[in-house]
């Protein structure tokens, strides 16, 4: 029987197990190595889109910002368009609440009535005359409280002078709504 030495071959075996076993972590390091590469490579990208997407956000946010100031500043300005209008109308209402006062009051005054004075301070109006009887003073107050312009109509005085027997009367007309009567 011949003998066959394997002991070289073994000893090839082992060495070339020895280097794969060395080659295999480094194999493993390079390949985790390229894989951390290639991971930071793909997290930085990410990064700078998100940077990109941010910066655009930021750019539209202070687009609307401003248009969103321009919007406040609209409203603040119509808000003080409709305070000037709300003054201008005041005075509209109140420059012919005078003459709607007298417009009501001429057409109050029944027959028998006679007006000698008119007299409007601030928003009331002293009404001085002469009537043939108390009836037709009742008359005109109730006319003058039934009118739109007047809101209350108080009687100051009434007295009865001259030789046919007139009554001299003084009242107090306030103008405006009756709403707006103070006691």
């Amino acid at each position: 029987m011949t003998r066959i030495n394997l002991l070289p071959w073994h000893q090839a075996l082992a060495q070339l197990r020895r280097k794969f076993f060395l080659m295999l972590p480094l194999a493993f390091a390079g390949v985790a190595l390229a894989a951390v590469l290639l991971a930071n490579q793909v997290i930085d990208q990410a990064i700078d889109r998100q940077v990109t997407r941010n910066s655009r956000v930021d750019s539209d946010i202070a687009v609307l910002d401003a248009r969103i100031k321009t919007i406040d500043d609209l409203h603040v300005q119509g808000r003080q368009l409709a305070q000037r209008m709300k003054v201008v109308e005041d005075l509209h209402d109140a420059r012919s609440s005078g003459a709607q006062l007298l417009d009501q009051l001429a057409r109050a005054v029944p027959d028998g009535v006679h007006l000698h004075e008119v007299v409007a301070k601030g928003d009331a109006v002293s009404v001085r005359g002469s009537a043939e009887s108390s009836q037709d003073i009742a008359q005109l107050m109730r006319r003058l409280e039934a009118s739109q312009g007047a809101s209350a109509t108080r009687l100051q005085h009434v007295r009865t002078e001259g030789v046919r027997g007139d009554n001299e009367f003084q009242l107090m007309v306030r103008k405006g709504a009756p709403g707006e009567v103070q006691p």
